[in-house]
């Protein structure tokens, strides 16, 4: 589990006044509050979120991308990193295996481990299973967190990454290269324009033709499961800001290493349309969004009813004003797939 779960879990309950005991019974005078009724509570959350998933989100809405052609794709098998095919296959071997461990075993792929398609599979059904983009980016960020000793990052940020950026940049730039050929095809090092208008000599990756996006061919798992983890992972964990680039159009993906993310590119990232070749036809952007803003509205929604709920009553033993605040966790407290009735992903709460 990791630490944010409780807080996830807190964000998408429902807050309710569930308290069966009155004020009097607690010896604050005779005034009583009287309990909501609870199934007509729970079919409105029912109804809200069917409402959310039916509605047509701007990412659904938007055009589609074409990307490259397929007739061009590279024979991505012949593709081999600089430290030959028999380490490619052990660093693939491996990040299978860890990757596998962040969800439930039935939805792991049964392809062998050393068969790029199970990694395919593995991400795309982590994404149809939760339905939060939080969580998808979380596990895939634990994920690279597991492929290193627990305390190489953070000592890489201490020794490395504040004392000589520039440096750091320049190895993680040829580290990614060396170990991540196999993962995304034919990359080179080069150089990239900084924050500041300096040039970072070989600070900088370019994929010539991301595999890992042409095999998936959906935009979501992408950015919720490459792009935003990666990133996160330098920047909080190695200490190093990295900004990722891809385009849709063509497939290419820059790292910039030692340059932090804009926030506008990143929104803009993020609200790409989805490719014309996506087997998810847009669905998992969709739900995701969704999801985003439904458990926004409730988060907002649960404030006001917390407020609302704390009542002034008059002290039975003196003339002064007591404030009873009805702060009482929410018996709703379900996973959005189990709201949707959806039994294959009726654990999802469980495994937060």
């Amino acid at each position: 589990m990791m630490d944010s779960s409780l807080n996830d879990k807190d964000d998408r309950m429902m807050q309710a006044v569930a308290n069966n005991e009155t004020l009097s019974s607690r010896g604050f005078g005779t005034a009583a509050v009287e309990d909501p009724p609870k199934k007509p509570q729970q079919a409105s959350s029912l109804s809200s979120m069917k409402t959310f998933l039916s509605k047509p989100t701007p990412a659904a809405a938007a055009t589609t991308v074409s990307g490259p052609s397929s007739e061009t794709k590279p024979v991505y098998e012949d593709i081999v990193g600089p430290l030959g095919k028999w380490m490619d296959t052990v660093f693939m071997v491996v990040f299978r295996y860890q990757l596998a461990q962040q969800v439930p075993k039935e939805l792991d792929s049964n392809r062998p481990l050393n068969d790029y398609q199970g990694i395919v599979e593995l991400a795309a059904r982590m994404n149809r299973r939760f339905r939060d983009r939080t969580k998808v980016q979380q596990r895939a960020q634990e994920t690279l967190r597991s492929l290193f000793p627990s305390w190489l990052p953070k000592q890489y940020a201490i020794l490395f990454s504040q004392p000589f950026p520039a440096f750091a940049a320049r190895m993680n730039a040829w580290a990614t290269y060396v170990a991540g050929t196999w993962l995304m095809g034919e990359c080179q090092v080069n150089d990239i324009v900084l924050d500041n208008g300096d040039i970072g000599k070989h600070q900088g990756l370019l994929v010539k033709r991301c595999r890992f996006l042409e095999e998936s061919q959906c935009a979501s798992v992408c950015v919720n499961s490459c792009k935003i983890p990666t990133q996160n992972f330098f920047l909080q964990d190695m200490g190093l800001p990295l900004t990722m680039e891809p385009n849709y159009d063509t497939f290419e993906c820059q790292f910039s290493f030692g340059k932090a993310p804009n926030v506008e590119a990143e929104r803009l990232a993020q609200s790409t349309p989805c490719l014309m070749r996506c087997p998810a036809a847009g669905s998992l952007r969709q739900e995701h969004d969704a999801f985003f803003f439904f458990a926004k509205q409730t988060k907002q929604k649960s404030s006001e009813t917390a407020a609302a709920a704390t009542v002034p009553v008059a002290s039975s033993s003196s003339s002064s004003t007591t404030t009873i605040s009805s702060s009482v966790s929410s018996p709703q407290a379900v996973s959005v797939c189990n709201m949707m009735g959806n039994t294959d992903y009726k654990d999802e709460e469980a495994y937060q």
